[in-house]
C-alpha cells in the first residue's frame, strides 16, 4: 500500500486576506485526496528540513510579512528536491516583498491592483473591484489545471503582475488603458502560471482576496488542481 501523501499548509501575515478561513475551506479536499495535512501559523517551518523533506506539498497563504534566511533556504531546497509548492493571491504571489531570492523562486510578484475611475464608489474593502475576464492561453486549454474551463469573469481586485518568461501561464487577464490611468496600452498579466524548480512543481494563482472569490467554481477549479499538479511526482520522491 503506498504511503499516504502529507500536505503542510502555512499561513499567516495580513488578517484582510483571511488566511485562517481560506485556508480551511481545502482542508476537505487534501484530507479526501488522501494527504495527511499538517498545519503551521508561521514560516518558522521552512527552517526544518527533516519536515519539508517529508512534505510533498506546501500549501501557503502569507501575505505580505517577512522570512528568516534560514527559512527561505529551507523552502527553496525543499522546492528543488521535489516538494511542491502553490497559493493563490497575496497569499503566495505578495509573500516577503523583500527577498529577491524568494521573488526568483515563485517567478511574479504582486505589483499592484489598478484603481476604478475616479468618483466611482466602492463598499469598504472592495475599492479596487473591477470586473475583468481571465482568459485561458492555449496552454491553459490543455494543461490538466484548467484544461475544460472556459473564459470566465470575476469582480474582484485584478492583480498587476511582474514576472519572468521561466513562468509557464495558464491563463491571463488584460488591464485596459483608460482615461485616468498613467499607462498607454493595454497591459496583459498572468492570473495563473506554472514552474519548475528543480525536481519542485510550482502553482500560482492570483484570485483569491476574498472567500467568496475563493468559491468561484473556476477558482476553486484551478486551485485544487494546481494542488494535485504541483504535489511531488513519483520521479522526485
Amino acid at each position: 500500500m503506498p504511503a499516504q501523501r502529507r500536505a503542510l499548509i502555512v499561513r499567516g501575515g495580513w488578517d484582510g486576506h483571511h488566511p485562517v478561513e481560506a485556508t480551511e475551506r481545502f482542508l476537505p479536499f487534501l484530507t479526501d485526496q488522501g494527504f495527511d495535512v499538517r498545519v503551521e501559523e508561521s514560516t518558522a517551518v521552512y527552517a526544518d528540513a527533516a519536515a519539508l523533506a517529508e512534505t510533498d506539498l506546501i500549501v501557503q497563504c502569507v501575505t505580505m510579512s517577512g522570512i528568516e534566511h534560514a527559512e527561505l533556504a529551507g523552502l527553496r531546497a525543499a522546492v528543488e528536491a521535489g516538494t511542491g509548492l502553490t497559493g493563490w493571491h497575496g497569499g503566495i504571489a505578495d509573500s516577503f516583498r523583500n527577498s529577491s531570492d524568494y521573488l526568483q523562486l515563485v517567478g511574479g510578484t504582486f505589483a499592484t491592483h489598478p484603481s476604478v475611475a475616479p468618483g466611482e464608489t466602492r463598499l469598504e474593502g472592495e475599492e479596487n473591484f473591477r470586473d475583468h475576464t481571465v482568459q485561458l492561453t492555449e496552454l491553459g486549454k490543455r494543461h490538466p489545471i484548467t484544461e475544460g474551463l472556459a473564459d470566465f469573469a470575476l469582480h474582484t481586485e485584478q492583480y498587476w503582475v511582474l514576472y519572468d518568461d521561466l513562468n509557464d501561464v495558464l491563463a491571463t487577464t488584460t488591464h485596459p488603458a483608460e482615461p485616468w490611468q498613467q499607462w498607454h496600452r493595454p497591459h496583459v498579466s498572468p492570473v495563473v502560471w506554472t514552474r519548475q524548480w528543480g525536481a519542485g512543481r510550482i502553482v500560482v494563482s492570483t484570485p483569491g482576496h476574498s472567500l467568496d472569490v475563493l468559491d468561484d467554481p473556476n477558482v476553486r477549479t484551478i486551485i485544487e488542481r494546481g494542488m494535485l499538479w504541483a504535489a511531488r511526482t513519483a520521479s522526485a520522491s
